[in-house]
């Protein structure tokens, strides 16, 4: 197929990996030094185009090219597009400018790709009142580009609820079969969208991405065998136990009455209650985990839960099992250390949703391109 991409805050490569064997990789670079170890663990020719600087100290010359894809999965905490367009100080999620930076510097060259895909959580749809989704789809407007976003969840592809908001701009005229909205412009997507004004509204498009197959696996058929991991001990499993809510408390014993196994997945989080902070164990026995995080605490740890017999028992989820709930191959190499691997994939893009997207929108708009390789 020849196609070509650049990618920027690739973190461990999960956006190259779901891309495929069809795309070839020309460029790209994460400045987490971690991300970076798993990316070059992965990835035999990162020598020869991956980058640890901060995008901020890239520039045009740095960038191969010409590239049909520009895919940033941009960092989501404290995202700030329209302050950092201001010109105030952000956080780290001020970086989609110094991405954009680099993209409109590539335009002025006549080198900028056709197709740009921006991956990050729902929230930027309603963050600071919907400003900065209107920022990001202003600058992309601002530069020729139709914008449009849509929401897709991992759990479609893995069982996994992670629901991620996929923003796309392409240069060209969509075929009308890739155009006009459905399941994946969510509700929320459309109230975004309403608050748009001038050049961001006219150059909108509801993407049609066909509807992926259908998950077939549940949790429990990607976690390891029982007797291949270390289980709380007991004490610990009846205070995790009694952090749930009445409600939760009253599944748990339904489930230990019905017998047979049941297998599930909580987090610790804290909730006011009556005016209080209150820690409670919340678990979910739909067959899905609950989106990966990266473990910055240990309550960012999600556990797994096991009702068998009438007995329960619980674990930490071990990063296989999360590399697992990402989509990634067993050969992916996982870096030493629980922390060190989940920090990898707790923070990336599930494989097989950028797999879909690439098969039902990326790849068939870049063929629609009159000038396209593909």
């Amino acid at each position: 197929m020849g196609l070509k991409f650049l990618e920027f805050f690739a973190g461990g490569g999960m956006a190259r990996l779901g891309l495929g064997p069809g795309w070839s990789c020309l460029f790209a670079n994460d400045f987490d030094p971690v991300k970076g170890a798993a990316y070059r663990a992965n990835f035999p020719d990162a020598g020869a185009h991956f980058s640890g600087e901060d995008v901020w100290k890239l520039s045009a010359p740095d960038l191969p090219g010409p590239a049909d894809l520009a895919w940033a999965s941009s960092p989501c905490q404290d995202f700030s597009l329209a302050g950092v367009r201001a010109g105030l100080s952000g956080g780290r999620s001020s970086a989609f400018f110094g991405f954009w930076r680099l993209v409109e510097s590539l335009d002025d060259a006549g080198r900028a790709p056709p197709l740009i895909v921006v991956e990050n959580v729902v929230g930027l749809l309603t963050s600071r009142g919907g400003a900065d989704f209107a920022a990001l789809c202003a600058a992309l407007a601002g530069r020729g580009y139709r914008v449009g976003a849509l929401e897709a969840d991992a759990a479609d592809f893995t069982p996994q609820s992670r629901p991620r908001l996929f923003v796309l701009a392409f240069r060209g005229e969509p075929p009308a079969h890739l155009s006009g909205g459905g399941a994946f412009v969510t509700p929320a997507v459309g109230r975004a969208r309403d608050r748009l004004e001038g050049a961001a509204r006219a150059a909108w498009t509801d993407w049609s991405p066909q509807a992926p197959a259908g998950r077939n696996t549940r949790l429990a058929d990607l976690l390891e065998p029982d007797d291949q991991v270390s289980w709380n001990p007991p004490d610990l499993t009846r205070r995790l136990v009694a952090m749930m809510s009445p409600v939760q408390a009253a599944r748990l014993e339904a489930l230990k009455a019905a017998g047979g196994r049941h297998v599930g997945a909580f987090f610790r989080r804290t909730r006011r209650e009556g005016g209080q902070s209150v820690q409670r164990a919340e678990a979910r026995f739909d067959g899905l985990a609950g989106c990966l995080r990266t473990p910055r605490g240990g309550s960012s740890r999600q556990s797994v839960i096991v009702v068998e017999d009438g007995a329960v028992r619980t674990r930490l989820l071990a990063p296989r099992e999360a590399a697992r709930l990402m989509g990634l191959p067993e050969a992916y190499v996982l870096l030493r250390g629980v922390s060190a691997a989940l920090h990898v994939v707790g923070d990336g893009v599930c494989v097989p949703t950028v797999r879909w997207l690439a098969d039902t929108l990326l790849e068939p708009l870049l063929e629609a391109l009159p000038s396209s390789r593909v």
